[in-house]
């Protein structure tokens, strides 16, 4: 297997177009303002971002209205938008619904909603959540009925739907009445869906609970969770990286300036040897998620690699956050202060879709399960 993951020059020029789009347009005065608004974003920036860089479309087909591009670009997106902590339904429709979409639905529901979500002008989200954080098969209890005209209604309640508040169509997990898992796509206005905001620590990633009774819904296609979850794994580990190293040069350039003794206390020993501990875990976490958007890429195994970068970025960007506060002194505890606004961001991506210590047991089940394969194959 390739180990190869050096971004090209067009990729390159890419990240650093975005970069200054986000550094104009996603200052933290904007993200707290984000913060308060129940939208949770600024849809003039949002109309911006995707008709000045197209954004939405890049991970989408070209022959739906996409850009064609891949995971590794994707991964660029996601970082920059975790540098600056960008409130906005990006990861909600173009991540997370529209890959769904595109693994799961015919030709004519791709025609139907994925040139909208390329554009921007759809936002879309996916409900799969209801009482474990890992997308399995056993944690749907939602029900898919159909009528004798081949209609479907979905009952049940999911959890944590990030962006629902905003969205247009809803993509919902539910169990069928011969046991398996299908996606159905069901409209934000449809009768008897409720949306109901879920008030957390993270501000900027707006969550909500999603009742469905009796709801009509059209049906998509069958769905593999857990492929489903590798996908969204690296695009969020990759997310994470972003907001761990603007905290690791907030933390490298506050010591810088902060004098005791007459000296910066960027120079103390002890310091340094903190400030050099975080460098080595980001980079071997950047290095686990620019691996799995790689494979991802190449179309080679992802789940082992998935669940290594998302351990290993929640635990680096967790680590940071603690340390960059700490370094702060007491006016990194302030409200003043935009510290906390990547440390909350951090502590809700640590637990979303499964804490570290369950990605590593799933990566240990990767591993297993492929050892056994290929012995059977030998």
């Amino acid at each position: 297997m390739s180990t190869q993951f050096i971004f090209n020059e067009d990729q390159e020029q890419f990240r650093e177009n975005l970069a200054r789009f986000l550094a104009d347009k996603s200052p933290t005065t904007e993200v707290r303002a984000q913060m308060a608004d129940i939208r949770g974003y600024d849809p003039a920036v949002w109309s911006m971002l995707n008709q000045q860089l197209g954004l939405s479309s890049i991970a989408i087909a070209e022959q739906y209205g996409g850009a064609g591009f891949g995971p590794q670009e994707l991964a660029i997106a996601c970082e920059e938008m975790g540098r600056s902590l960008y409130c906005g339904p990006f990861f909600a429709s173009a991540v997370c619904a529209a890959h769904a979409l595109s693994a799961t639905g015919n030709e004519a529901q791709k025609q139907q909603w994925l040139p909208g979500i390329a554009s921007g002008e759809i936002i879309a989200c996916l409900a799969i959540t209801e009482h474990a954080p890992m997308w399995s098969d056993e944690d749907i209890r939602t029900t898919a009925t159909s009528n004798t005209d081949g209609k479907y209604q979905l009952s049940g309640t999911k959890h944590y739907v990030i962006d629902a508040q905003v969205a247009e169509v809803i993509f919902v997990a539910a169990r069928e009445i011969d046991g398996s898992i299908a996606l159905f796509a069901t409209d934000t206005g449809a009768h008897g869906l409720t949306i109901t905001p879920v008030q957390s620590m993270d501000a900027t990633r707006k969550l909500n609970t999603v009742t469905l009774a009796n709801t009509p819904a059209e049906r998509l296609g069958k769905a593999d969770l857990p492929s489903l979850m590798d996908y969204v794994l690296v695009a969020l580990s990759n997310e994470m990286i972003g907001g761990a190293q603007t905290l690791l040069q907030s933390a490298l350039d506050y010591t810088q300036l902060r004098f005791q003794f007459g000296r910066s206390i960027a120079s103390f020993q002890a310091i340094k040897h903190r400030l050099a501990e975080l460098l080595l875990e980001v980079e071997l976490a950047k290095s686990a998620a620019y691996q799995a958007a790689h494979c991802l890429a190449a179309n080679e195994d992802v789940r082992e690699h998935a669940s290594l970068a998302k351990a290993a970025a929640s635990e680096a960007y967790v680590r940071v956050a603690s340390e960059c506060i700490q370094l702060h002194g007491g006016i990194g505890f302030t409200w003043e202060n935009d510290t906390h606004l990547w440390f909350k961001r951090a502590k809700s991506s640590e637990v979303l879709l499964g804490t570290p210590a369950a990605h590593r047991e799933r990566m240990l089940h990767a591993i297993t399960h492929g050892a056994r394969a290929k012995a059977r194959i030998g």
